[in-house]
């Protein structure tokens, strides 16, 4: 063969082992590629800290309420100060992620999310508590994207990337309900600061692995950043979770609330518009266009929304009806958990490389539909095994085999440039719909309550009554949410089993 028609790689391949088993392309974030099913176990330590983090805060807000002395109206901030830092800026850093490479996100996050955990659990004040808990959220957009961006990159041969993404998907899934158990457990034996100071333990540990297992470097391709758009998105993002926040504890007339509400609706779509004209757009249209992609944006945002009727309002019950502790009430969730998670492990791993997501995850949203409309019969006197078990078994199914598949299908074939921002966007979706769930479902509840009561005297009994109205107002809606959610990727979805992918086929090493 001529000499000159072997065309010299550039740089020239030098044999060294660490390059041959994945680090080529450093700038990705993945580890060796021995190393990939302990990537996937540091991530998920991560990913985990992160959603479980919602709940067990809740759990420990009683607590937290009585030590600090705050007020109940004040109360909703412990909440809200997270998922306004949280929501607003997840696009913002998975772009980060983009531009300054995945492990230093990776591990930034988590040296943030720690050190803020533990301010919080420190905090000896409200005004402490809630700077603390929306730095948690600051460092949790920093965190999240690059967890998912690292998977949707370390995993590129379809079969492991169905067993990696089945799992993950488990638990985004399950992560709310283990914060119900964790938090019960911590608040109940412990003290509520253990509810923070726990995550300083999932830190240090996804700290050490990643520091290991990941390999660091900026992308060479990495993109600009897109700062009006930055600015627009985040802005929009903030207002909208603001003015649904609101909701929660004004009325919906409040000019907080609807003002809130509707600058946050111009902004986006002035974001909208900037993203198609923007030399190097945040949100590349390319990302979201794709059908498979913009189904699986819309089912996230759809399950974060109606998944709050099973561990908002299912807590509320079983705490304040059938007298549950917290511990109790957390681990009657378990169950779930695990249906949950075994349905998302062998949706990803057996059936969406043979049929794809279009069977599945309507499915999903049509069996959680099932649930919340089965928890409508539960009364003052239901029983936990005869009557809460077998529609939580149901949505727990349901769930399992929407978040495995459309999280896979979301990061699918994205080029690796533009995986972080395709991973926030997962994020994005799922918050800004639970922010939106938890205010709409919220309101409904409360007003179905406040009519129940309407010329009756609030003896306990119907007090009690009042309480099993607004929670049946909350599974309905929550069943509504779920078969709009139905019909949604009945008819995005593509038929058939994923198509072959660049991702898929190797272009994306690690």
């Amino acid at each position: 063969m001529d000499r000159e028609a072997v065309p010299a790689p550039e740089p020239a391949p030098v044999p060294d082992p660490v390059r041959e088993t994945g680090a080529s392309v450093p700038h990705t974030g993945g580890g060796r590629h021995e190393h990939r099913w302990l990537i996937l176990a540091v991530v998920g330590i991560a990913q985990l800290m992160v959603v479980l983090d919602a709940t067990i805060v809740n759990i420990a807000l009683p607590s937290a309420q009585k030590d600090l002395g705050f007020s109940d109206g004040n109360r909703q901030w412990i909440v809200t100060a997270y998922a306004l830092a949280f929501g607003s800026l997840l696009l913002l850093g998975g772009r980060i992620a983009d531009l300054v490479g995945r492990k230093i996100v990776f591990l930034a996050g988590l040296a943030g999310f720690a050190v803020a955990s533990a301010i919080g659990g420190a905090a000896t004040s409200f005004s402490m508590l809630v700077a603390a808990r929306a730095l948690q959220g600051v460092f949790g957009a920093l965190l999240a994207p690059a967890a998912l961006s690292l998977l949707t990159t370390t995993f590129t041969d379809p079969r492991e990337r169905a067993k990696a993404f089945g799992i993950y998907g488990a638990i985004a899934g399950a992560g709310g309900a283990v914060g119900l158990l964790l938090g019960g457990v911590l608040t109940e034996y412990l003290d509520w600061r253990w509810c923070l100071y726990v995550n300083l333990a999932f830190a240090l540990i996804a700290m050490v692995g990643g520091a290991r297992l990941l390999h660091s470097g900026a992308p060479p391709d990495r993109p600009k950043l897109d700062v009006p758009g930055t600015l627009l998105v985040s802005a929009g993002l903030f207002c909208i979770v603001y003015g649904f926040s609101n909701a929660e504890t004004h009325a919906w007339s409040d000019a907080l609330t609807w003002g809130f509400l509707v600058v946050g609706a111009v902004l986006l779509v002035v974001f909208a518009w900037w993203q198609t004209r923007a030399t190097h757009p945040l949100l590349p249209l390319r990302v979201v266009l794709d059908r498979d992609r913009g189904a699986s944006f819309l089912a996230m945002f759809i399950s974060g929304a109606g998944m709050f009727g099973v561990f908002l309002f299912l807590t509320y019950y079983l705490q304040q009806i059938l007298q549950y502790t917290p511990v109790k009430t957390g681990a009657a969730f378990l169950p779930m958990v695990a249906v949950m998670v075994v349905a998302s492990v062998v949706t990803t791993n057996n059936l969406v490389p043979k049929v794809g997501a279009k069977p599945i995850v309507p499915l999903g949203m049509g069996l959680s539909a099932a649930g919340m409309a089965w928890l409508t019969a539960l009364d003052v006197h239901s029983s936990y095994a005869a009557h809460v078990l077998p529609p939580l078994l149901v949505a727990g199914l349901g769930l399992g085999l929407i978040f495995a598949p459309a999280m896979s299908m979301a990061t699918a074939g994205v080029a690796a440039h533009d995986a972080g921002v395709a991973s926030a966007m997962v994020n994005t979706s799922q918050q800004v719909g639970g922010s939106i769930g938890t205010a709409l479902l919220n309101t409904l509840a409360t007003t179905a309550a406040s009519n129940y009561l309407v010329g009756k005297r609030p003896t306990p009994e119907v007090q009690a009554q009042a309480a099993m109205q607004s929670y049946s107002t909350a599974y309905w809606w929550s069943a509504l949410f779920f078969a709009i959610g139905l019909v949604v990727t009945v008819v995005l979805y593509r038929r058939g089993a994923p198509r072959p992918t660049d991702t898929d086929s190797g272009a994306v090493h690690m």
